[in-house]
């Protein structure tokens, strides 16, 4: 595996995933001080209780594209060297009805639920191995699902390409959308809102009171 870092460095190779892993501790980290260890936040998206999932994402999403551009701009990074993942309709329409469902009725996605795992929580093992078993079905029977998983393959296509604008466009138009979002989040929670869970026993009155 030849990255960025022992490109430029001329370093070996493990170079590169002794990064990957610092920086898979860190995002663990800061994911779990977040409070996206808890299924009770992460399912509260859904619920319009807690839209810190949509907040937080939805910002990084934003940083990564305007950083982008901005380095783009300055030359110190060429865009069409970044990859793009390919696009399979229905794969994607399908993946995502079941991924979705896997997050509201298991409270994890795949990467908070490894980093609730990492801190003991069992209801976040039991998910991890829910995934693997999916994950097991995938494979074994991909001869019978592989047709209809390839099927209306797109490319690697962005999104302001099949609507015809800039990129510059794109990402203003959905700064102003993540401001619309921001908006109606802050409405859904006041709206839904619910009394704390205090977590780990916090908050419970001692025994025998």
């Amino acid at each position: 595996m030849i990255g960025p870092v022992s490109t430029l460095f001329q370093l070996p190779g493990w170079v590169d995933l002794l990064f990957a892993l610092i920086i898979g501790v860190g995002f663990g980290y800061a994911l779990e001080q977040g409070g996206f260890s808890s299924s009770r936040k992460l399912a509260g998206m859904f619920y319009g209780y807690d839209t810190t999932v949509l907040k937080v994402f939805f910002t990084a999403a934003i940083v990564a594209l305007v950083g982008a551009q901005l380095l783009g701009f300055f030359g110190l990074l060429d865009l069409n060297l970044v990859f793009v993942n390919e696009y399979y309709v229905n794969a994607s329409l399908v993946g995502g009805v079941i991924m979705g469902a896997g997050f509201i009725m298991g409270g994890f996605c795949p990467g908070t639920g490894v980093c609730a795992a990492s801190i003991g929580k069992t209801d976040a093992m039991v998910y991890l191995l829910g995934g693997l078993t999916g994950a097991f079905l995938f494979a074994e029977t991909w001869p019978l699902i592989g047709p209809l998983a390839l099927k209306n393959y797109r490319g690697p296509v962005k999104i302001n390409e099949v609507l015809g604008i800039s990129p510059e466009l794109f990402t203003l138009l959905l700064i102003l959308a993540a401001v619309a979002m921001f908006w109606l989040a802050e409405m859904a929670e006041k709206k839904f809102a619910r009394e704390e869970i205090p977590r780990d026993g916090e908050g419970y009155p001692p025994a025998g009171s």
